[in-house]
């Protein structure tokens, strides 16, 4: 039986030209790469400039009651620059490298106020599996909670700034061989699909909280099949992600590249359906 583990210690613009690019830390991730197509983000369609916009149906569980609402997943190229490990503005620096940024944005309605999440996850552009950073806030009348996760090449660092009692300020140092949970929508379309694998992976489970205690890694089991014509809106492919008996979440992705999240379902009452994507430049007004 698969079982919880705990955790061990230890755009806004594209199109722009790049210089030199910093030499990225070695991947963790093991013999995991044979079941992804390290080259997905390098296809000529990020280059155009734009981002990909997808708007989901959502669903989630707050206060013991389902909260409809709707989510916003953005995905798009961006170029860093290493001495700030952000977007640059300077597009003649030598340290430059590629970046795809996947930001997911919800306003969730309860009964007295809403709940406002915003995860921002980057890739470095040549590897879709090893998360280069993330950063995760929640707002809400309460108060609200800010998470940094960054890849130091040995480990991952994870700080975290709470509200509540009992966490407050802190940072946590995480085992680097990990999948994060919340990286799994832009991961998981690098699948190579036709291979249909069964593989495990450690997964950090999901950041996108108002608390900050002590994080859960699973040791989780992934499947993939083709989905029958009823569960998706197109046909699809079903990656089906099993962290414990009784927890499994399962995600549909569109059989076409770019292999859009079009159905996500999880074992939390979090669910989300596709209502239409396009492509465009967010940012200008």
């Amino acid at each position: 039986m698969l079982a919880a583990l705990p955790v061990l210690l230890g755009a806004c613009s594209a199109d722009a030209p790049q210089e030199q690019k910093p030499q990225a830390p070695a991947s963790s991730l093991g013999n995991l790469h044979k079941h992804f197509n390290l080259n997905w983000a390098q296809h000529k369609l990020w280059d155009d400039g734009l981002a990909e916009v997808a708007t989901y149906s959502a669903e989630r569980v707050v206060y013991k009651k389902p909260r409809q609402y709707e989510l916003t997943l953005i995905t798009v190229k961006e170029d860093f620059n290493a001495e700030f490990n952000v977007k640059t503005d300077d597009y003649q620096r030598p340290d430059l490298f590629a970046v795809m940024k996947v930001n997911q944005f919800a306003r969730i309605p309860t009964d007295n106020y809403p709940y406002h999440y915003l995860t921002s996850v980057f890739f470095r552009r040549e590897q879709p599996l090893q998360v280069h950073k993330l950063t995760s806030s929640s707002q809400e009348w309460c108060g609200n909670t800010f998470k940094a996760l960054t890849d130091l090449g040995t480990a991952y660092q994870l700080s975290y700034n709470s509200y509540w009692d009992g966490q407050g300020t802190g940072q946590r140092e995480l085992q680097r061989d990990i999948l994060l949970e919340d990286a799994l929508p832009y991961t998981l379309r690098a699948l190579r699909f036709n291979d249909e694998p069964l593989f495990e992976a450690n997964v950090l489970e999901s950041q996108q909280s108002n608390k900050s205690g002590e994080p859960m890694l699973y040791r989780a089991e992934f499947r993939v099949a083709r989905a029958p014509l009823n569960e998706a809106p197109r046909p699809a492919w079903r990656v089906t992600m099993r962290l414990e008996r009784g927890k499994e979440n399962v995600y549909w992705f569109d059989q076409q590249y770019p292999h859009l999240l079009v159905r996500q379902a999880n074992w939390d009452g979090r669910s989300m359906r596709l209502k239409d994507v396009r492509r465009y430049a967010y940012w200008q007004h």
